[in-house]
């Protein structure tokens, strides 16, 4: 055998050898999608590496855009095809009811059960409300969000308010009479900013003006029900902020988003702001004219209510069609664990799903508002769990939005909305 049949051999032999162990199956391997921020991809690869090194199971990432639609498309495109991977993934708490009721979600409780995991170790009524679908279990919290108030704590002790207001009647005549006083100096100064554009934002806001008095929306029998005394009240007093009482600056309808209720609250131009927990850090930050001024609390509720925070944040789901559901559920036992949930409070500042987390003395020592935060997460309500909900919040959005632009009343705008959410439940539930 001359040189050039030996080396032809060599390669030969080398090829096969690779399509050997390329074509042999990953029985360890477990694919989990997640996106996000950079920053956030990053830490969760060196999770994954952790996962790998203390069960035993390669857990491998498969990054997820940032954008979040591209991300939940991503996924529906993946599970429409029945395909094995990924084998988890991350949900945000709006998607679970389409994906369950695609029946793309693999019900935990039996691996719960071998895990020897209860339910209660994560927050009884985010899992209660968000993570069940005809009643089975079918996701569990990694990281939870919710409606905050942030207020000016030195504006409160300048004029002689020990804490911040409970009700809604309370908020008015704080922000009523702090708001005229500042105004004299600073023109631009509100009394409170929060989001009221037509988008998603102003779904989640209706719901904790009306959570505040037990109503929202209520899906009787598939059939949407919004047209109630309270839930008429709860828009009318949004609209109020506005005109008359004029605590709410008149683009709130036009142009109020997160971002926007953000920086016209850390410029120093409002008293209160409504806003998510990533608001926090932000305000804390160099430059930033309510450094070391902020304080966080539960939003305000209607006389004998409680506070409502809607609730936001991403939950880990199953692939019924993933091959090694045993395995991938390991990984998730091992992602919700306690020590791993604090390393993403500590690292990124998330809100951990699991309440203990927030009892911990490390956390505490740089997320001094944890007891709030947990306090509120005790106190959340959830967006209507049905697989249709994106088309209910866009009519839902599109009649709050009227309501507070003063084109229609609150009591007229809600005969119509429910109408047609009526009939997209009997479209969508055939």
């Amino acid at each position: 055998m001359n040189l050039f049949e030996k080396s032809f051999l060599y390669i030969t032999i080398t090829l096969l050898s690779l399509l050997t162990v390329c074509s042999k199956p990953d029985n360890k391997r477990i694919v989990l999608a997640v996106g996000g921020a950079p920053s956030e991809v990053e830490f969760w690869e060196k999770i994954a590496a952790q996962c790998t090194e203390q069960t035993g199971i390669e857990l491998q990432l498969i990054r997820q855009p940032t954008d979040t639609d591209q991300r939940r498309q991503n996924l529906v495109t993946a599970l429409r095809a029945k395909k094995a991977t990924p084998d988890i993934f991350l949900m945000d708490v709006a998607w679970i009811a389409q994906f369950a009721g695609s029946n793309w979600l693999e019900p935990l409780q039996p691996f719960m059960d071998k895990h020897t995991i209860s339910d209660t170790s994560f927050f009884e009524s985010v899992v209660k409300q968000a993570d069940h679908y005809d009643n089975k279990l079918i996701a569990l919290p990694v990281y939870v969000d919710g409606g905050l108030l942030y207020y000016r704590k030195d504006l409160l002790k300048k004029y002689g308010y020990e804490k911040p207001p409970e009700t809604w009647n309370e908020f008015i005549d704080c922000a009523k009479t702090i708001t005229e006083k500042e105004r004299q100096k600073n023109k631009n100064f509100v009394g409170y900013v929060w989001q009221g554009a037509q988008y998603e934002g102003l779904t989640c806001n209706f719901l904790e003006f009306a959570g505040s008095d037990k109503p929202g929306i209520v899906i009787d029998s598939s059939s949407p029900i919004i047209h109630t005394k309270r839930n008429i009240e709860a828009a009318t007093l949004m609209r109020d902020l506005i005109e008359p009482y004029n605590i709410s600056p008149q683009n709130t309808y036009t142009d109020m988003k997160e971002e926007e209720v953000r920086i016209a609250f850390q410029s120093g131009n409002a008293l209160f702001e409504r806003n998510w927990p990533y608001a926090w850090k932000l305000h804390q930050s160099e430059g930033s004219a309510v450094k070391g001024l902020t304080g966080v609390a539960l939003l305000p509720h209607f006389k004998d209510g409680r506070s409502a925070s809607t609730l936001g944040g991403w939950h880990i789901g199953l692939s019924r069609f993933s091959k090694q559901k045993d395995k991938a559920f390991t990984c998730i036992a091992y992602l919700l664990s306690s020590e791993v949930q604090k390393q993403f409070t500590i690292q990124l500042g998330w809100n951990p799903g699991r309440p203990d987390v927030y009892n911990d003395s490390t956390v505490l020592q740089i997320m001094q508002h944890a007891p709030i935060l947990k306090e509120v997460f005790n106190h959340t309500v959830v967006r209507p769990v049905v697989p249709y909900y994106s088309y209910m919040s866009a009519v839902i959005q599109r009649y709050l939005n009227a309501v507070l632009s003063g084109k229609i009343e609150a009591s007229a705008a809600f005969i119509d909305c429910e109408k047609e959410l009526q009939e997209i439940s009997r479209r969508y539930s055939k």
